[in-house]
């Protein structure tokens, strides 16, 4: 288990066990792609101890899948990335209603990690609700 730890490590999202029974922890690129999941998937608000952690992108989700969305999506994406992932930076966020699946709309995130100045993206799916749905 001797991994260099020069972006960071942390524990693996989702949680999960690794082979010696142990909690099972990510490091560096794969890292850092865990916590801009974990933020992407958290709202404002869900945690206790840290309520302003997460993306606001929760209450966009019962918009329509319109261009106007897509900006409303990319400004609160970036916003919640500068702000809670500091090991990246030069963040550019475009999201785009998907051509195929009418209550998804595709996030792309690119960045640079800081520590190494390697270039990288992340596509995130969001799910908008579909008129009618609970």
């Amino acid at each position: 288990m001797a991994k260099d730890k020069i972006i960071g490590s942390g524990f693996a999202f989702p949680m999960d066990i690794d082979a010696q029974g142990g909690a099972a922890m990510s490091w560096d690129e794969e890292n850092i792609r865990q916590s801009m999941m974990l933020i992407l998937g958290t709202a404002p608000g869900e945690r206790m101890m840290r309520p302003t952690f997460g993306c606001a992108i929760h209450d966009i989700i019962f918009e329509p899948n319109t261009e106007l969305t897509a900006a409303r999506v990319e400004h609160e994406v970036k916003k919640a990335i500068v702000e809670f992932e500091p090991r990246v930076g030069d963040v550019e966020v475009t999201a785009k209603p998907d051509d195929t699946e009418i209550s998804r709309m595709n996030v792309t995130i690119s960045y640079t990690i800081r520590r190494t100045n390697t270039k990288a993206n992340l596509v995130y799916p969001f799910y908008l609700r579909k008129e009618g749905e609970v």
